[in-house]
């Protein structure tokens, strides 16, 4: 494929860029904001660990390293030869008092009054972004890939999901903030706007429940020579700001859990007696019940999806209770103590130890050990140096850095004890793992507690 086959945008020097997800030079103002402007409140440090927590779907960002496996390193293309970096384009940072005049008349706006048309700004600008980063992943991603047969347009329709609906939802609501905003720039009132608009959100559920798919196939084409290139084409280009395409089709998501938090930074600022309290009220009522919806039906999506990728290799392998899942509590990769990598889910009634293999070129999970009942798990968080790696003399003398994170569970079947020991890949890692099985535990001691109570009252 020769470069004139590209849109314009497309058309640039080859660099010597990595792949990884880079975020967007820190050279921006410091905005009064400082909570809104970072989803740092809401989404748990990423670390090292592969593990993900499902209990907070919407509000982590959906990384899937361990399925990385999948994706073949690409070499360098013989005929590309490094060059310059290509400006990165930047967005304006403007505060709303630096594009206003802070003297509304005659008179000067009080701190308060400043701080909270600066909240209302940053609400109208996000929209302004959200719409043109969405419309930029429809015409510099989507489209160009559709034409030039670089993916099918059932893959596309797979990975882009709903995506093209949104725009002009938020198109709307950006519409309605502007309208508001008065010719010297403040506004009044958006309460009601917010309250009026809310329900449309709705429209996310869909969108949202398609991200695991979406991303397990993103990660399969990239696999693809001609998509690989056309995606760090992209990532080179000025347009990107360095962002991958998963960057853009994980947006709508961390936009709709800051909407929590744009509201309240208004509310914070807006005066007890103002007239726009009690829409701003409900309208922080009216997202919260949405965010937890989407959130509930994101997860329950992402566990139908890893129940479908697990592969039985006998019918005894089979359980109900993986059957019955409908919440997968957290997924990720350990070791055992030969040193061998597993994929371990925790679902909300039983846990299933596994080996991710490819099958169709897609990636499986394929069951290593029977699964295990939640009920009869136990714990244990072992001290660094107790487990001694076994499987091989090189193991026998290895240094203690190697025994460090490991945590055993066990349980009883047919009279015996049986007993996993698993080293994850730090202690943070190892810490959210108990946390986890803590957790589910209790719930299923606490869900089976009134049937246990009920049958008692009958035996008396």
């Amino acid at each position: 494929m020769v470069a004139k086959d590209y849109p314009y945008y497309l058309v640039v020097k080859r660099m010597n860029c990595s792949l990884e997800v880079q975020t967007e030079p820190c050279n921006k103002r410091v905005k009064p904001l400082s909570r809104v402007t970072s989803l740092a409140n809401l989404i748990p440090p990423v670390k090292a660990a592969p593990l993900k927590r499902i209990g907070q779907t919407l509000q982590r960002s959906i990384s899937f390293r361990s399925e990385s496996r999948t994706e073949s390193v690409m070499p360098p293309r013989p005929w590309t030869r490094p060059a310059p970096p290509a400006n990165t384009k930047r967005r304006d940072s403007k505060l709303w008092s630096e594009t206003f005049d802070v003297r509304l008349g005659h008179q000067m706006l009080s701190s308060k009054e400043i701080n909270r048309q600066e909240a209302i700004f940053e609400l109208s600008r996000g929209e302004k972004d959200l719409v043109e980063d969405l419309k930029l992943a429809k015409k510099a991603y989507h489209d160009p890939m559709l034409k030039l047969s670089i993916m099918t347009e059932h893959e596309l329709n797979q990975i882009f999901g709903t995506l093209e609906s949104l725009i002009p939802l938020h198109e709307d609501l950006l519409s309605r903030l502007r309208e508001a905003r008065k010719p010297d720039g403040s506004t009044e009132h958006v309460g009601h706007i917010l309250v009026d608009w809310l329900p449309c959100l709705d429209s996310y559920n869909s969108y949202c429940s398609n991200q695991v798919a979406a991303k397990a196939l993103l990660d399969h084409k990239k696999q693809d020579h001609r998509v690989h290139d056309f995606l760090q084409r992209c990532l080179e280009s000025p347009f990107s700001r360095k962002l991958d395409l998963w960057n853009f089709l994980d947006i709508p998501r961390s936009r709709l859990v800051k909407y929590p938090l744009l509201l309240r930074e208004i509310l914070k600022h807006t005066p007890n007696d103002h007239p726009d309290r009690q829409h701003l009220d409900e309208a922080i009522n009216m997202i919260q019940s949405i965010v937890a919806e989407i959130n509930t039906q994101t997860g329950e999506s992402e566990c139908r999806f890893y129940k479908e990728r697990l592969l039985y290799l006998e019918g005894s392998q089979r359980d109900l209770l993986i059957d019955s899942s409908r919440i997968l509590s957290c997924h990720g990769e350990l070791k055992n103590n030969r040193g061998a990598k597993l994929h371990v889910f925790l679902f909300q009634d039983v846990l299933v130890i596994t080996r991710a293999i490819t099958h169709n070129e897609q990636l499986y999970y394929q069951l290593y050990r029977q699964p295990i009942p939640v009920r009869e798990l136990q714990w244990e968080d072992l001290q660094d140096g107790v487990i001694r790696l076994g499987g091989s003399i090189r193991g026998a003398f290895s240094n203690n850095e190697r025994t460090k994170n490991f945590f055993r569970v066990s349980f009883h079947s047919s009279s015996q004890l049986h007993s996993h020991s698993f080293q994850a890949s730090d202690a943070f890692n190892k810490q959210q793992w108990l946390n986890c099985i803590r957790q589910a535990k209790g719930a299923a001691e606490q869900a089976t507690r009134p049937a246990d109570e009920t049958e008692e009252y009958l035996c008396l």
